[in-house]
């Protein structure tokens, strides 16, 4: 996708830079992944397009008809991609100084726009593209991440009381979890916990040895009390591994423009160089990350038109 981008918006005029970005450790991937950024050879932008190039899975094939385009990623965040790009095209043919920066791994951990965030350009503004139905997003939640691990000691099924299974173990911390009265911001609404991920044991029969659980919180705050919420919940039964946080953010309102609270954590706390922020983009998140993903035509084009009324906008 980078080397694809790269090469096109060079043949389009843009000057390019592509800057590698380290897979994640426990990464099946193993080649080559970039961030690619493109503006005018010599000149520092005033206003930056940003948004990611990877998705999750699973692979979902693309198909159009008369109203919607579908397949994975064209709602998040491949159709902004291309709305961005007409829209810094029109901004530039206008004499405006814009560029473009599209970052690897805001699906995961935000290693892209890390990476970014050390080769900033000197922008006043940045406008980060997720799926926000075209509206203007006043807060978007942060993200703390956890892994739980238990341990025990294996045996005969048959005789528990020769073992003691890790299983159990973490069945009543999450039991905790999912008990737990969560941070409340009441212009933005609740902390939320999913607990993504369980695996544990070896049979049916076997006292498992071990089990492990990937959570997930959404923030409304200070994670503070959520970190010290979860490993009480843990508390001897199991190990607490907090392996990513990323804020809670507010954002810029724009006059005129229709608002929302984005519920989802965007790469926008880890670009703090590139200036002032803004969250703006066409689709909905709701189909994103299913396998009905879609956005419609209609929208992608009117997503032209806001990007570059609320760029002039910014830059008058």
């Amino acid at each position: 996708m980078g080397d694809f981008l790269a090469e096109f918006l060079g043949g389009r005029g843009w000057d390019v830079e592509k800057t590698p970005v380290p897979q994640p450790e426990e990464s099946s991937g193993k080649g080559p992944r970039w961030n690619v950024y493109a503006g005018t050879a010599g000149q520092k932008p005033d206003l930056v397009f940003s948004t990611h190039m990877d998705t999750v899975p699973p692979y979902i094939p693309f198909r159009e008809d008369a109203e919607f385009i579908y397949g994975r990623g064209v709602c998040d965040a491949k159709g902004i991609i291309a709305t961005q790009v007409a829209a810094a095209e029109a901004l530039r043919a206008a004499g405006l100084r814009i560029g473009l920066l599209f970052v690897s791994g805001e699906e995961r951990d935000s290693a892209g726009a890390k990476v970014a965030n050390e080769n900033a350009k000197g922008s006043r503004f940045l406008i980060n593209g997720e799926p926000t139905d075209n509206r203007l997003a006043l807060a978007s939640k942060g993200t703390l991440r956890a892994v739980l691990r238990a341990s025990g000691k294996m045996a005969h099924s048959a005789y528990p009381e020769l073992g003691d299974s890790a299983v159990h173990k973490l069945v009543e911390v999450l039991g905790r979890l999912l008990k737990l009265e969560l941070p409340v911001t009441e212009d933005v609404g609740p902390s939320t916990l999913n607990i993504g991920q369980v695996e544990g044991g070896h049979a049916p029969n076997v006292i498992a040895d071990q089990a492990e659980a990937q959570v997930l919180v959404r923030l409304v705050g200070d994670s503070e009390p959520v970190r010290k919420a979860v490993i009480a919940a843990a508390g001897d039964l199991a190990e607490v591994d907090f392996t990513l946080e990323i804020p809670f953010v507010r954002l810029k309102a724009v006059e005129g423009l229709p608002t929302m609270v984005a519920k989802f954590t965007t790469d926008i706390p880890q670009l703090s160089n590139w200036g002032e922020p803004l969250l703006l983009g066409p689709g909905s998140i709701h189909v994103a990350h299913t396998p009905h993903e879609r956005v419609a035509k209609k929208e992608l084009l009117d997503a032209v038109e806001l990007y570059v009324r609320v760029a002039k906008q910014l830059l008058a």
